[in-house]
């Protein structure tokens, strides 16, 4: 493979899911980023195992492998593996990068983390917006209370009204 190869930010973040809550890209992934085998890489990460906390990487359950490769047809390799894939955080992935110490693995790490700080960026924009539609439809909640008040009050208003009786405009004649 060519080290000076240069993945797009946009597939990175294609590549990045949320697992647990937690947004984490699985190992054969980020193998391919890096340039290395993925045995390789999990053997790092097992002759390491001290620098990857669970906030660093996690194994996926066979119950999450199984929604991984339904979801993700790239990953579709993954089925007939025995072995429960990793997952790395943002910070595994880094961990991860330093371990394999190739050039290749220490630029994508660059990315990779770009890519992360990406997707969190846009899910705090989402956020925000969230919260201010959750305020523009608390107003407008309480303008449909004010409208259906002034509603109300035109209704009882127009029912002490009578109804004028249709009388004749002008002179009447006498017969």
């Amino acid at each position: 493979m060519n080290d000076t190869c240069v993945i797009p930010a946009d597939r990175i973040e294609d590549r990045i899911l949320l697992i647990r809550g937690e947004r984490a890209i699985i190992d054969a992934d980020l193998a391919a980023f890096y340039g290395v085998p993925t045995r390789r890489l999990n053997e790092q990460v097992r002759r390491n195992a001290e620098r990857f906390p669970a906030d660093f990487a996690f194994r996926l359950t066979s119950g999450e492998k199984a929604e991984v490769i339904a979801n993700c047809d790239h990953l579709h390799k993954l089925r007939f593996s025995k072995a429960l894939p990793l997952a790395f955080t943002e910070y595994g992935a880094i961990m991860a990068a330093s371990l394999l110490n190739s050039p290749r693995a220490v630029a994508m790490a660059v990315f990779v983390v770009r890519a992360f700080v990406n997707l969190r960026r846009q899910a705090i924009s989402n956020h925000e917006l969230a919260a201010q539609l959750g305020q523009l439809e608390a107003r407008l909640t309480d303008h449909d209370k004010q409208l259906a008040a002034v509603v109300r009050a035109l209704r009882s208003l127009m029912a002490g009204w009578d109804t004028p009786k249709n009388r004749q405009i002008g002179f009447a004649r006498e017969e």
